[in-house]
Order: structure tokens, then C-alpha cells, then sequence
């Protein structure tokens, strides 16, 4: 039996934060960034940020592999990016109408998205993928949409991971296949009977707890060609991978091109912000739905976002993440190798997850991820992580001693 884990810090700005929050908040908080679901030693709230690090609310300080859950790109509070966030607002937000930077940032969207003919905006990430859906369904006249079984798209009824307050009806005309699976694929598209509206992918597969999955180059060729056959909408997810892949789009590399993709996360560093893109195909469809949202054209996220496009097309920012994720990775791989833990990494380099040999109920991941911390690095159990073009190469040397004791004393605790 593995070892009592040490008692978890004392965190008393957090602890109060929490109390007050549960009174006036269902459950204290809500969804993915709710810390609840993570080791009890995490905190759930933040003071401030910069470059790689965040401070939590009691003022601990931590090297942070999370990026906000991925939005941040740059680093936090990009000095670049801030400038014209707050030069934008200087001026003025929300209007009744949008500011010149939405027709700008359509532009540069168009400009740098190798499938894209055209770009709209929404806020989140679940707004573009539920949007490329309608729009799916609207340019085809169909209705029926294949999805990767366990496949995360957002938190609407027609994709949310739970199904409380899910009807049926809301889940009618969706189909799963396996990822990466050709026959499971075409299995799918068969039974929609003629009316295949669209297939959505994600850009690789990461799910939670579990191992990722780069797509297959025969699988991309093959949802492809589907669509092709069939008149079905393509459409990338690149809401979780966009940005940090490929400037051009996730699928470029495969030589897979996408009808349809939704946008979010990376693409204004850390401001509110999602798109899609589509082809010429789609542009009527686009055109004649009603989509819409009080603070879609909010023009100091676009204003970011422009600086952002900008920074990730003209620099190595990119090579960058995957340089230091790999730096990182090869750093892990000997020291789990020097500490006799079978530690597995999987994903893009960029977006790194981590999973041990052996750990059904996840114990030595909670453990390691919370000796991790108690060093000053934070880290997740089990959901991929991010790096942002603020992590150094001392950054991940620094991080590194961390996980080398983390490991060390995660090997004696389930040795």
C-alpha cells in the first residue's frame, strides 16, 4: 500500500475565497476550472501573472504548465498585447455597431487560415463549434453530425461530457465513431442514410485521462474524402490546438483541408475571443443564420488578437513551444527513467500529457502533480497541458528539479 501523501499546505486567502463562494455559487464554482476535481493542495484562486508564472491568492508562486487552460500563447499579460488592449479601450469596446478591427482581424484570419474565404466571430469556444455545426446543417440542408466518441466540443446540450439536463432529442441527430478509426468511421456515415450534415474532428485526439492521439494521415485523408463523397461539412475543432501547431490551421501539416473550423483559446492570448472560418461553400449558410451575442463584436479582444496572429506568423513562437515542450519531455523521460517510474507523454510536445503505468484510480499522478506544486511548478494529473511562447529554457530547467524530486518521492511512496 502506497503511503499517507504529507498533509497539503495551508492556504487561508483561498480557504476564504472558497467559503464565500459556496454560499452565493452552486457548488463554489463551475466546470473544467473548478479545483475541486484536482488534489486538495491546488488552489483554486489567482492573484496575478506574468510571462510563465501565476501567483495564487495567497502569493505562492508557481511555474505554470497550464496557460489558463490554454489561452495563453505568449505569456500572461504580454506586454504587446496589453498595449493594444488598453489603447483600444482608451477608445472605446462595445458600440452599436463593431470597430474597424473587426473587418481587420477577419483580413488577417483570411489571410492566415489556409482553408479560410471568411471569418466570424463569437466568444467561446462552444459558440464556434456549435455555430460550425448550424452552419453544417444549414449549408447541406441535413442533419446529422458524426462526432469522436468522448471527444470534448464544448458545453452545449448537443456535446456537453454530462448529460444532466441532456434530453434525447437535444443528442437526435449526433453519431459516434472511434478516432482514428476508418471503418468505425465510415460505419457512422452509412447509418446517417443521406443525411450527413458534418463530421467534426478534433484537431488530435485529448481526452481526458487518457493517452492523446495524434491524427492518422490516412484517417484525416479518409474524413476528407468522406465529406467529399457524401457533400458533408468538414469540420476542425482547432479550438483547444489552434495557434500552436500550425499557424495555417492543425490539419495543414497532413494536407487536410477543413470546410469549417472553430477558433478559441490561443487566438488573443488570454482575451475573450473564438471565430470561424469556412470556405466559399459555406459563405451563404454564414450569411443567411441568425448568430449573434451582446459582446461578440467586443473590439479590445480583436485588438489582441491582431497583435497575437501577428507575433505567431512573423516569429518562431510556435518552434519555440514545441523546443521547450520537448525540452521538457526529454527532461522527464530520464528522469522517470533514473527513478524507475513508467511515466508515459504523450500529445503534441506543445501540449504535453502525462500519465503513469499502473494508476487506475490516478494516486501516483495526484501525488506527483502535488509534490510538483509543493516545489513551486504547477502541473495537471490528468488533462494535457500547454506551453506558451514565455517559457525560457531556465523555465523548464527550473521546473525540471522540481519533477525530479516529485518523482523521486512519488517511486518511494508506491514502491
Amino acid at each position: 500500500m502506497p503511503e499517507q501523501t504529507a498533509p497539503d499546505r495551508a492556504l487561508p486567502a483561498d480557504a476564504a475565497l472558497r467559503a464565500r463562494a459556496v454560499r452565493v455559487i452552486p457548488g463554489g464554482l463551475w466546470g473544467h476550472m473548478n479545483a475541486a476535481r484536482l488534489p486538495a493542495s491546488f488552489p483554486q484562486y489567482f492573484g496575478r501573472s506574468e510571462g510563465c508564472r501565476l501567483w495564487d491568492a495567497d502569493g505562492n508562486e508557481y511555474i505554470d504548465f497550464m496557460c489558463a487552460y490554454g489561452p495563453v500563447v505568449l505569456g500572461y499579460r504580454d506586454a504587446e498585447v496589453e498595449a493594444a488592449v488598453a489603447a483600444r479601450l482608451a477608445k472605446g469596446d462595445i458600440f452599436n455597431g463593431p470597430a474597424p478591427e473587426l473587418v481587420e482581424l477577419a483580413e488577417a484570419l483570411v489571410d492566415t487560415v489556409a482553408h479560410a474565404d471568411w471569418a466570424m466571430f463569437q466568444k467561446n469556444g462552444t459558440d464556434a463549434t456549435t455555430a460550425c455545426v448550424t452552419l453544417a446543417r444549414a449549408g447541406t440542408g441535413r442533419r446529422k453530425v458524426l462526432v469522436a466518441k468522448g471527444a470534448y466540443h464544448g458545453a452545449a446540450p448537443w456535446c456537453t461530457p454530462s448529460l444532466v439536463g441532456v434530453t434525447a432529442e437535444d443528442r437526435a441527430h449526433i453519431a459516434e465513431f472511434a478516432y482514428n478509426d476508418i471503418a468505425s468511421l465510415q460505419t457512422a456515415a452509412e447509418a446517417a442514410e443521406g443525411e450527413l450534415a458534418g463530421v467534426i474532428v478534433s484537431a488530435f485526439r485529448h481526452d481526458a485521462r487518457r493517452d492523446q492521439e495524434s491524427p492518422a494521415p490516412e484517417f484525416a485523408r479518409a474524413v476528407r474524402a468522406l465529406c467529399d463523397r457524401t457533400g458533408a461539412a468538414l469540420i476542425l475543432d482547432d479550438v483547444r490546438a489552434g495557434f500552436r501547431i500550425d499557424i495555417r490551421g492543425s490539419w495543414e501539416p497532413l494536407g487536410v483541408r477543413p470546410d469549417l473550423s472553430a477558433w478559441s483559446k490561443a487566438i488573443a492570448n488570454g482575451h475573450p475571443l473564438a471565430a470561424v472560418t469556412g470556405t466559399d461553400r459555406f459563405r451563404e449558410a454564414a450569411q443567411s443564420t441568425f448568430m449573434t451575442g451582446s459582446f461578440w463584436c467586443g473590439a479590445a479582444a480583436m485588438a489582441a488578437a491582431l497583435v497575437t496572429l501577428r507575433r505567431l506568423r512573423d516569429t518562431d513562437a510556435i518552434q519555440h513551444m514545441k523546443t521547450m515542450g520537448e525540452r521538457l519531455r526529454e527532461g522527464l523521460a530520464a528522469q522517470a527513467r533514473a527513478h524507475g517510474v513508467a511515466l508515459r507523454q504523450t500529445g503534441p510536445a506543445q501540449m504535453p500529457m502525462l500519465l503513469f503505468d499502473d494508476d487506475p484510480d490516478l494516486a501516483k499522478g495526484d501525488s506527483f502533480v502535488k509534490e510538483a506544486l509543493a516545489r513551486g511548478v504547477y502541473l495537471h494529473p490528468w488533462h494535457n497541458m500547454f506551453l506558451s511562447a514565455a517559457h525560457r529554457p531556465e523555465d523548464i530547467d527550473l521546473a525540471l528539479e522540481a519533477t525530479d524530486a516529485a518523482l523521486r518521492e512519488t517511486a518511494r511512496r508506491f514502491s
